[in-house]
């Protein structure tokens, strides 16, 4: 007999096998588990036929385990422990009150946007729990077509076949200058204008860079880069530092200490959307949190955008990197 088939006789009898492991006599046992004590004896009788082996022997005017019927019944112990852990977790995730969400969001948006979202999420279903996971906009989007991420917060929003998406609300980009540049204290400044300039920017595969990349290229020239990073905060301080210039999402609430933000002309936006995997189906719980985020979004922006344009700006506190 192979493991497998053997395996499949004795998981049946895992509770009759805890609750000798629990009280090491087939009396007790057969009363904790509501049944006759011949009933009992019968099973081990065919699990002894089915291992080749005894699992009691006689002990004085009752039996004791067997050393392999021990190890059966250990075994049992923790398999029916992983399994009730097994069940809840499947009982929750189908559940809408007490499901589980892996949400995926850029750097910056965890500042107001996406504790925002939850709060209000939570206020009505205060179970869900929520795995959070951050980074930049190529690695969420990869996690997410990978099965690895429930939902993504995003921007732009990707064109990929497997995703479906959806905007959120636009958010401006501005010129981050530091304090006393001489484009600091302009009204406007046109992306041509920074030709010359050494910039700070992210790494590639980070939705702001891409951007930059391509508002450079629609100026004209390719940016001179000075130094590239992985967080918005780090282009900031290196701005601040005197180190270069960085196209980035307005900073909020407030203005970065060493920082000047200039408006762009023409001012160019992108849009914050949330993105998940289409045609595939969602637990309750995950439904229900896309729905809610889904309710956030302004009216003049529920459809789904992938470029860069002019809308409404965002409101402050929910920049992304």
């Amino acid at each position: 007999m192979t493991y497998d088939s053997l395996s499949a006789q004795v998981a049946p009898h895992l509770p009759l096998l805890a609750a000798l492991w629990e009280t090491r006599n087939v009396t007790r046992a057969a009363e904790l588990l509501g049944v006759p004590q011949p009933t009992v004896s019968r099973r081990l009788a065919a699990l002894a036929d089915a291992l080749g082996a005894p699992l009691t022997v006689p002990d004085g005017r009752g039996i004791r385990l067997t050393r392999a019927a021990e190890l059966l019944a250990e075994a049992a112990e923790r398999g029916l422990a992983a399994l009730d852990t097994g069940v809840r977790l499947a009982r929750e995730e189908v559940s809408p009150e007490s499901g589980h969400v892996v949400l995926g969001f850029l750097h910056l948006l965890g500042r107001s946007l996406v504790p925002s979202l939850l709060r209000g999420h939570r206020a009505r279903y205060p179970g869900v729990r929520f795995t959070l996971v951050q980074g930049s906009r190529q690695d969420m989007v990869d996690r997410l077509v990978g099965g690895e991420l429930d939902l993504a917060l995003l921007a732009p929003l990707p064109d990929v076949p497997a995703l479906a998406c959806a905007g959120l609300v636009d958010e401006e980009i501005l010129l981050s200058v530091p304090a006393g540049h001489r484009l600091a204290g302009r009204a406007s400044v046109r992306v041509a204008e920074l030709a010359d300039e050494e910039f700070v920017l992210l790494e590639p595969g980070y939705g702001v860079r891409t951007l930059t990349d391509e508002l450079c290229a629609a100026a004209g020239f390719a940016p001179r880069i000075a130094f590239e990073g992985q967080e918005s905060d780090t282009v900031r301080g290196l701005v601040a530092a005197g180190l270069g210039v960085a196209l980035l999402p307005r900073f909020g609430p407030g203005t970065p200490a060493g920082v000047a933000e200039v408006p762009l002309s023409p001012p160019p936006f992108r849009t914050i959307g949330l993105a998940w995997r289409a045609d595939e189906p969602m637990t309750p719980a995950v439904t229900g949190f896309r729905e809610h985020v889904l309710a956030s979004r302004q009216p003049s922006e529920a459809a789904s955008s992938t470029s860069v344009r002019a809308a409404n700006p965002v409101a402050p506190g929910t920049t992304s990197s």
